[in-house]
């Protein structure tokens, strides 16, 4: 009985476990900021997707107009 009281004070007064017990506590608390961060850069680079798509939807509109226009003056 006195062997296990003193293996537990000698584990509570371990640096190393404590190191190790605060390192588990911060990155369960880091986890959901984690978590959170990468959703924001998943809509960052949705977001950056549908710019660019409607860009290049635009630029394409562009040519399109371009062309028709200089086939009508070429006709006129």
């Amino acid at each position: 009985m006195a062997d296990d009281i003193a293996n537990a004070n000698r584990s509570v007064r371990d640096p190393q476990r404590r190191v190790a017990a605060a390192t588990a506590i911060g990155m369960n608390a880091l986890d959901p900021i984690i978590c959170f961060q990468v959703s924001l850069l998943r809509m960052w680079a949705d977001s950056i997707e549908r710019f660019a798509g409607n860009y290049e939807k635009g630029l394409e509109e562009t040519a399109i107009g371009t062309k028709e226009q200089s086939d009508k003056e070429r006709a006129a």
